[in-house]
């Protein structure tokens, strides 16, 4: 009985503690658009790697609400952010990269990409049983909604 209820308020506080972790990093995510934003005003223009800087905190954006709606986190999300980040990367700093660096920034773009194409492929050929679960719910669903009209 006390190890279950020591095993109950772990799990709360490791859950108090990750969503202030999540609020922390949406709000710091929200400020640094922010501040964005302002340079850009600043500076009267618009560049593709301040388009892509603020592509990128969407992105986080949309992992911490995705995460706080499900409880899980897809590991492809974190995927798609390095995808961005190492094409902005290239494109603020083509000019004073070498040969070996664009290379080397542009291989890594690519494994990134196999791995996100792997993920989707095993997602789909090999679903959780939860995921499972779900489509045969919504289905279900579909059906009693076809019924009705």
């Amino acid at each position: 009985m006390l190890q279950a209820r020591t095993i109950n308020y772990s799990r709360r506080l490791l859950q108090f503690f990750e969503g202030v972790g999540l609020v922390v990093i949406a709000l710091a995510t929200i400020f640094a658009g922010y501040q964005e934003t302002m340079l850009m005003i600043h500076n009267g223009r618009v560049t593709l790697a301040d388009l892509l800087l603020m592509f990128l905190y969407l992105e986080i954006l949309t992992m911490v609400g995705l995460y706080f709606e499900s409880g899980k986190l897809p590991v492809r999300f974190p995927l798609y952010i390095a995808l961005v980040a190492l094409a902005r990367y290239i494109t603020v700093d083509v000019k004073e990269m070498d040969n070996i660096r664009l290379l080397g920034v542009s291989a890594a773009i690519v494994l990134i990409a196999l791995g996100v194409l792997v993920i989707r492929y095993g997602h789909v050929r090999y679903p959780y049983v939860e995921d499972l679960e779900e489509l045969a719910e919504a289905a279900s669903k579909e059906r009693e909604q076809k019924i009705r009209d």
